[in-house]
Parts: C-alpha cells; structure tokens; sequence
C-alpha cells in the first residue's frame, strides 16, 4: 500500500523553528514531485512549497519565502520542510503530496498521492 507519512509538527511559540518531514512507505519518493500545502480552519487549502523529481527546482508561496526551506533525503526517502521565523498565521495541517510529474507545481489537482496531515500550531 503507497502511503505518505507527515511528522514534525507541534506547537511552538512565535519565531521558533520546526522541521517536518513526509516519509514515504511502499515506494520511493525520489521519481516524484513533492509538495507541501496546509489548511487552516476556515480557509482553503494553498501551497506552501514544492521540489521538483531532481532536487533542483524548488518554489515557495510568497508568504513564506525566506522562512521555509524544502529538501529532499534519497537515501532516506523523505522530504523536509525547514519552517523557520514561524507566525501564528503559518498555523495550519500539513500536508504532503507526491506528483508522478518531475516538476512540481501548486496545482493541487498533479499531486497523486497525498498524507493525513500534521498539526502545526504557532501560538505564545
């Protein structure tokens, strides 16, 4: 069975750090795209960042440009987003998502396959 595994989120007070992870059992991540979008309550479900098959594209929502960071493990077959600078308007569930594609977009509707989410909450 193809799952997709989020962890990492918590909660944690303005301007700290959190890093997640999407892991990936019953293949590999590395021939697919990857993206990481959230929700929050009441709003709709936007894209945070995405990285392409190779690792060498990557792209970020302008709202967290310069705060997250997107990467890629081959050898662990998993996928970080460093969250950095955190503001409680970042709170949200995470989600990752894979896309048979080699480049990523925020185009929900590429990705295949998709997490449970992770709860991140920004919060003094």
């Amino acid at each position: 069975q193809l799952q997709l595994v989020e962890s990492g989120g918590g909660l944690v007070q303005p301007g700290g750090s959190l890093r997640l992870s999407c892991a990936a059992s019953g293949f590999t991540l590395n021939y697919f795209a990857i993206g990481w979008f959230r929700q929050a309550p009441g709003k709709e479900r936007e894209g945070v960042s995405c990285i392409s098959s190779s690792g060498r594209n990557t792209d970020y929502a302008n709202s967290v440009k310069g705060r997250f960071t997107i990467s890629r493990d081959y050898a662990k077959n998993t996928v970080y987003l460093q969250m950095d600078t955190l503001k409680p308007e970042d709170t949200a569930v995470y989600y990752c998502a894979a896309s048979q594609r080699s480049l990523a977009s925020f185009r929900a509707y590429e990705y295949s396959y998709w997490g449970q989410g992770t709860q991140v909450t920004v919060s003094s």
